[in-house]
């Protein structure tokens, strides 16, 4: 009976879906480039020519450069889609998961920022929000957790060769949210300290942040893709366990 109950109380839990962008720069006015995300073997990976001008300092440490309105990452030419077929396709990846928790370090006060302005600019936050459950910043998670570990810098990098002992390809959004992925099996925080650090939407712009003035709505660009024609491409669905490693 209590073997029954545990596996019960298990399957209400809801997925973990872990997400990150790369942006133009660090700026709240700043735009995504790209957007990644993976729950267990279920991975979206999707690139978005942005409509500034990317930062020399952003440019330096992830890669990406726009020239001639194409986007190249370490000077090779990646497949874009426009900024609204890229957050349908994450919604569709969210509700594909059954409405789940929305992870990512540091995400409360920027990542989520920036995807809820592009999220009202496109009139995409209604649907977006009935596909998620809540969202978990580890960052601050981290920080209570191991609060008496020793540990200095609570920066994912620092965190995954500290607990897990491996270096990744940090500053791609893929790569990030892989590494992110193996170092939360590793954490293993209580429910109690996940439902204290669970925040929604609403909840997070509360806090004081920076304003940011709306874009115009983007339009198509040469050189992208059309969404559906490649989206098996773009959410892999592997069986099995996750392979926990990270580069």
């Amino acid at each position: 009976m209590q073997n029954t109950d545990s596996e019960e109380a298990e399957k209400s839990k809801p997925s973990l879906v872990f997400f990150d962008l790369e942006t133009t720069g660090l700026d709240q006015s700043c735009e995504i480039v790209q957007l990644a995300a993976v729950s267990g073997g279920h991975s979206l990976n999707l690139y978005v020519v942005p409509r500034c001008r990317m930062q020399r300092g952003a440019s330096k440490v992830t890669g990406f450069r726009v020239r001639r309105r194409r986007l190249y990452l370490h000077r090779q030419l990646v497949l874009t889609n426009s900024l609204r077929e890229v957050l349908v396709s994450f919604i569709a990846f969210l509700r594909m998961l059954g409405r789940p928790l929305v992870l990512g370090h540091n995400i409360r006060r920027f990542d989520c920022r920036l995807l809820v302005r592009a999220l009202d600019e496109l009139d995409l936050r209604v649907e977006f929000e009935s596909a998620v459950s809540g969202y978990i910043d580890t960052l601050p998670l981290s920080r209570e957790l191991l609060k008496d570990s020793g540990i200095q810098s609570f920066r994912q990098t620092n965190l995954v060769a500290e607990l897990l002992g491996v270096d990744y390809k940090a500053h791609d959004a893929l790569e990030d949210v892989r590494a992110l992925q193996a170092l939360y099996s590793v954490l293993q925080p209580t429910a109690e300290l996940i439902h204290r650090h669970r925040f929604t939407l609403d909840t997070m712009e509360k806090k004081p942040a920076a304003s940011a003035a709306k874009s115009k709505v983007p339009r198509e660009l040469p050189g992208q893709r059309p969404l559906w024609e490649n989206f098996r491409q773009a959410v892999k669905v592997t069986e099995g366990k996750e392979d926990k490693a990270t580069r």
